[in-house]
């Protein structure tokens, strides 16, 4: 059983919205009933291409394999072991999607890498019970990685944990569970023993050489595919627990990187990467060698990336030389005090170089930032918002910060930053510290989203756009693009900027004057569109 999470953290920014990513579209009706725009839908945007209406908010054309999914597929049939697979995602629906598969299972196994508190963590594994009662349940992911003492004591229906890597070890525990043995020649393993009095043992750590295995390969044709090109960190950031979930930073070679894809081009059709890697242009070394493999591999590609990378207009150009498409930087913050609370190792003239760079190039890029990191004052805010507002382009994240994990560095400065949970089973919406509470972090978190949106016609929230093809309209340039998304986040967010729909009216048309200046048109009929694929990324 593996997916995504239960929610999409920050997204209640978005509720009650034409942009809801549930009730979009009775948000809208409601809102704009007895006004002169009471027929106007975001669906029935679109425009003329190649003779053809498209719809502007087109739902992706292709999904993308769930690396966790494919990855443990693949270890568990390579070591002859038969499987069924369940999306995580049905567990957090009211209804179902798909029905829970049925067999003679042997053992459960549960990847915590997108569950993030143990409420939710405990909802998982009741459903387990309830549906499969008596087997055994075995976990694996970031979640457990981190939390398997605490887990291991507070939830006495998980069996076994399954810490780092499972190339190995899980192959070896699921054959001890068929064939008997003891657990305790299983590598990297958390397991059961009552007589402790902690009631667990742990077995060796063992480091798979991630050159040396295989990559896996996700059946049939896929045209994007996730890729993990490393394990752990280099780096030492306080808000982070790469590092603790996996203590030894490894990487593939250049090599070994260039080859996967031109495998996955040529057996899955893929056209397309998506590099999950914490940040994938590290080391230099490495990156040396990838600007020269990957210009004749020929497959588009994203990564994460960090700003002290990106130094000269040169290597901007040669990654871009590369075919990549998308790079996502963490700026954080663009206060001093605040980075150097975190241990970031990165300047504000860091980020604002990168920036730079990334706005002058060829290069998509997005940079992340939070509010209210332990140590930051609303003032120190206030140099990332005013950035937001007065010179950043293109697309961006903000978050309020996020404290759900005791493993986290920051803990280390507990007692200097104040730092406090107040509601144990709630940590991300109930923590303070020195500088602010999560209440003061969330109200400038959602009035910064306000005045970008009001003042910067070339900043864009990149929050809503997950369930549409990227980019809107291939057909046109990265700015151009920017431009449309601009006037579509205006309109789906004007609830909330004018609470009297008749004052949105007109703010509302001039929106859908800058969308016709780009050939975009309010259609009478959405089923009119064509439902032709118009592909980019």
């Amino acid at each position: 059983m593996s997916g995504l999470g239960p929610s999409l953290k920050n997204s209640d920014y978005l509720a009650n919205t034409m942009l809801d990513r549930q009730y979009g579209a009775a948000n809208t009706a409601k809102y704009l009933r007895g006004t002169p725009l009471e027929s106007f839908r975001l669906d029935r945007l679109g425009f003329r291409h190649n003779g053809a209406d498209y719809p502007l908010l087109r739902p992706r054309y292709y999904n993308v394999p769930h690396l966790t999914t494919f990855a443990v597929q693949e270890i568990l049939e390579r070591s002859g072991h038969t499987t069924d697979t369940y999306d995580t995602t049905n567990l957090w629906a009211e209804s179902a999607q798909d029905p829970p598969p049925t067999g003679d299972y042997r053992a459960a196994l549960l990847s915590t890498s997108f569950i993030w508190t143990e409420r939710d963590l405990r909802h998982a594994v009741r459903w387990i019970t309830e549906t499969y009662p008596g087997i055994p349940i075995i976990l694996g992911g970031q979640y457990s990685n981190l939390k398997y003492a605490s887990l291991m004591r507070m939830i006495p229906e998980i069996d076994y944990i399954v810490r780092g890597d499972g190339e190995e070890a899980l192959p070896a525990l699921l054959d001890i569970l068929e064939n008997g043995g003891s657990p305790e020649a299983v590598p990297n393993l958390v397991y059961r023993h009552r007589r402790e009095l902690l009631g667990y043992r742990l077995s060796p750590f063992h480091y798979l050489d991630l050159d040396a295995y295989p990559s896996p390969m996700p059946k049939g044709k896929w045209r994007v595919i996730p890729y993990e090109s490393m394990r752990g960190c280099p780096f030492s950031c306080k808000f982070c627990s790469f590092p603790a979930a996996s203590p030894k930073w490894r990487y593939k070679s250049a090599e070994k990187i260039a080859g996967d894809w031109r495998r996955y081009a040529e057996e899955s059709g893929a056209s397309y990467i998506s590099a999950m890697d914490s940040t994938f242009t590290v080391p230099p070394t490495r990156l040396r060698e990838l600007l020269r493999l990957l210009p004749d591999v020929g497959i588009g590609w994203e990564a994460y990336s960090r700003a002290n990378v990106l130094k000269t207009p040169e290597l901007i150009d040669a990654i871009a030389a590369t075919h990549c498409q998308f790079l996502s930087i963490g700026f954080e913050s663009m206060s001093e005090s605040t980075l150097r609370h975190m241990n970031k190792k990165v300047t504000r003239k860091d980020n604002l170089r990168a920036f730079r760079l990334l706005n002058e190039g060829g290069l998509g890029y997005r940079c992340s930032f939070m509010a209210g990191y332990p140590g930051e004052t609303p003032e120190d805010f206030s140099e990332t918002r005013d950035f937001l507002a007065e010179e950043y382009a293109g697309h961006f994240m903000l978050s309020v910060f996020s404290i759900s994990d005791e493993t986290m560095p920051l803990w280390e400065d507990k007692e200097a930053l104040q730092i406090e949970v107040h509601d144990p089973d709630d940590p991300d919406y109930s923590w303070s510290h020195i500088g602010m509470d999560v209440h003061t972090a969330r109200g400038l978190n959602h009035t910064t989203l306000d005045l970008v949106r009001r003042v910067n016609d070339r900043a864009v929230l990149r929050l809503w756009q997950a369930d549409y093809q990227h980019l809107l309209m291939p057909q046109l340039g990265r700015w151009e693009n920017i431009a449309v998304e601009k006037a579509v986040e205006r309109i789906g967010m004007a609830p909330r900027d004018f609470p009297d729909a008749a004052e949105a009216v007109p703010y509302i048309r001039r929106q859908l004057d800058a969308l016709a200046r780009y050939k975009v048109t309010v259609h009478s009929d959405a089923n009119a569109f064509t439902d032709r694929p118009l592909f980019h990324f």
